[in-house]
């Protein structure tokens, strides 16, 4: 019995002792020395730098490109500025985004060689 006691003492300090102490002999891990960290560089340490020749041409390139494509959409409102025209404009895409889901849409127009109820599908 004596010898069971001893072994489950000597268990426990074995076990609190290597939580406790560093590991040491031939298979203890390297230490590692810390990194430092980087020095720290103010941004005021060079001077400001502006955009190069090629940035601010690509920069008016572009603002010219929005100022034609806002021209364009001017002008064909411009010419939309009959009510009638307009509404079946939306209709024409309201149909081809119901297209683009597969869905069909009972587009009509007086005239039209099919009615709408031609569109009805039973489900």
């Amino acid at each position: 019995m004596r010898h069971a006691i001893a072994r489950a003492i000597f268990a426990c300090l074995h076990i609190l002792l290597t939580l406790a102490l560093p590991a040491s002999g031939r298979r203890r891990k390297q230490a590692t020395a810390p990194v430092p960290p980087p020095p720290y560089v103010s941004p005021w340490s060079r001077p400001w730098t502006g955009p190069t020749k090629e940035e601010a041409a690509e920069f008016f390139r572009r603002q010219a490109e929005a100022d034609a494509v806002r021209q364009v959409l001017a002008e064909r409102e411009h010419t939309l500025q009959d009510p009638a025209e307009h509404a079946r404009q939306q209709e024409r895409q309201r149909a081809a985004a119901y297209a683009t889901l597969g869905i069909d849409y009972p587009y009509t127009y007086p005239g039209a060689p099919f009615p709408a109820e031609a569109f009805r599908t039973s489900a």
